[in-house]
């Protein structure tokens, strides 16, 4: 069944923007009584040019805002702004991305504060329900200001120019638009030029669908941490609520709550009752059989991931402001009858959100690798097979390969863990003389969470030899089994030696399903 969302510049939820990009059937509609906004908001902004100077309206760009234009060259001037910012490189971002950005800029625009007009909001939202998708390079943008080049090759397309993708088909947006028999040419309004890339749409849309991959990401690395508590037969008491409340952090309490709903239906977690003294106590030293707690990437996981948690709840807080703001210059505010020039437009919030996001994200892939260290790694686990071999270790090599992309994968991530928010290298004549970075923040912290769900899928896989070496099905919880069992659909247990090439990608893609 088809699904309708109304857009008012207001009410825009990360979900809604995950719904759009996920479902085809799902379209957007701006509400009736925005458009009306929108009306008297152009309507003030024409009255409003008579003997007045308006940045972008009747002035140039940047440093050149001290050159006024003349009447007859406004639309002009538009026009030229898309073009002259139409000028990104490298590799096209994901159609999804670009999909996001479109309905964040749609909402924001509906929100009636940038003097565009009804034909242009119609423009996009068609664009956007017929899922035209232009192409977006990846580089480009600094963040302040917006995401200027990256939203100027969307504005391309509505104008009728440029490529885009189109029934998974990349061809000219000219073309596509006579198919759909639309005007193919779209001629910008006072203003609209830059309306339409004055923002931080582009940073905001990526970062709505990313910081729900990162909860789903946490989800699996909870449930792949009980597992491995599981397969260890940890101490119960490392999740007790009495424990965690000495330390009311919320994301440590909220982990550490999730840990024990699945253990309530597991046999393989320890009371530490079984530790008890008897005739140790009789020597001046006696050396136990084995530790009395688990290393730390199994004692600590409410911990470490308190963090991750706390983290992806900021982010959702910070994009859901954001992608309901007025964030182009100048703001037309027809209530106060006044417009005001500032810098809403600056993307720092999201830039900060998504790296605090992105470096815990860090923290929970070497969590994961830490932990496939230690299965795979007779001298320290003192209980498996060396690199889970379950058939002949020697002649049969397992998973000591597989490791390889973990540690590899998992080093890439700490490289690209430092704060792009912390970059800033002044641009534009000086006038952007502290930028954001925003979008490029938001694409490294993509890297850092795809790389992750691959390190998660090799601890998967590690944790389904383990299962089958203890033969423990049955006293599994029952999230630890339904995660087993979906794992076997797609990779059976490893015991010959196999090619796993086609095998491993099917891993990574269940685990990316939200759970």
């Amino acid at each position: 069944m088809s699904k309708k969302i109304v857009l008012d510049g207001k009410s825009l939820k990360i979900e809604d923007i995950v719904a759009i990009v996920r479902d085809t059937s799902v379209s957007v509609e701006v509400s009736e009584s925005a458009f009306l906004l929108c009306k008297k908001t152009e309507d003030y902004l024409h009255s409003s040019l008579n003997g007045k100077i308006i940045y972008g309206i009747n002035t140039g760009f940047g440093p050149m805002a001290t050159h006024v234009i003349n009447g007859g060259q406004l639309e002009q001037l538009q026009e030229n702004l898309i073009r002259s910012h139409a000028v990104g490189m490298g590799e096209a971002i994901s159609n999804d991305y670009v999909l996001a950005a479109m309905v964040v800029r749609l909402n924001t625009l509906a929100r009636g504060y940038s003097g565009v007009s009804r034909e242009l909001l119609e423009r996009l939202q068609f664009f956007i329900n017929n899922r035209i998708l232009p192409i977006v390079p990846e580089h480009g943008a600094v963040g302040t200001s917006g995401d200027l080049v990256q939203l100027a090759h969307i504005a391309l397309a509505l104008l009728g120019k440029g490529d885009v993708v189109y029934k998974n088909v990349r061809q000219p947006v000219s073309k596509v638009l006579a198919t759909l028999s639309q005007p193919t040419t779209y001629k910008l309004k006072i203003k609209e030029g830059l309306a339409l890339i004055n923002g931080t749409s582009m940073m905001s849309g990526i970062a709505a669908l990313e910081v729900t991959r990162a909860e789903n990401l946490l989800q699996i690395s909870v449930q792949n941490g009980a597992m491995a508590m599981e397969m260890v037969h940890a101490f119960a008491d490392g999740v007790a609520v009495e424990l965690h409340n000495l330390r009311a952090h919320r994301g440590q309490g909220i982990i550490a709550s999730r840990l024990r709903e699945i253990f309530a239906s597991s046999k393989l977690l320890r009371s530490r009752k079984v530790l008890q003294g008897g005739d140790a106590f009789d020597e001046e030293v006696h050396k136990l059989p084995e530790s009395v707690q688990e290393i730390y990437s199994l004692r600590c996981i409410p911990q470490i991931l308190g963090p991750v948690h706390d983290a992806i709840e900021t982010a959702e807080n910070i994009i859901g402001v954001e992608i309901n703001s007025v964030t182009d210059n100048p703001i037309i505010d027809v209530e106060s009858d006044y417009i005001y020039h500032g810098g809403n437009f600056h993307g720092d919030y999201i830039a900060y959100a998504i790296d605090q996001l992105k470096m815990t994200i860090v923290k929970l892939t070497i969590l994961s690798e830490r932990r496939i260290n230690f299965f795979l790694n007779e001298n320290i686990n003192k209980h498996f097979p060396p690199f889970m071999n379950l058939v002949q270790p020697g002649l049969t090599l397992g998973l000591q390969a597989l490791q390889f992309v973990a540690t590899s994968t998992t080093a890439d991530n700490q490289t690209l863990a430092y704060p792009h928010y912390a970059h800033s290298i002044p641009t534009n004549g000086d006038n952007q003389d502290v930028v954001s970075m925003g979008t490029d923040a938001v694409l490294f912290a993509a890297k850092v969470i795809q790389n992750a769900y691959i390190v998660l899928a090799i601890e998967l896989i590690t944790l389904g030899q383990a299962v089958d070496f203890c033969d423990e099905r049955d006293q599994l919880s029952k999230q630890s089994l339904a995660l087993y069992n979906t794992l076997r659909e797609v990779l059976p247990a490893i015991k010959e030696d196999r090619v796993l090439v086609y095998e491993l990608p099917k891993v990574v893609e269940i685990l990316q399903k939200v759970m």
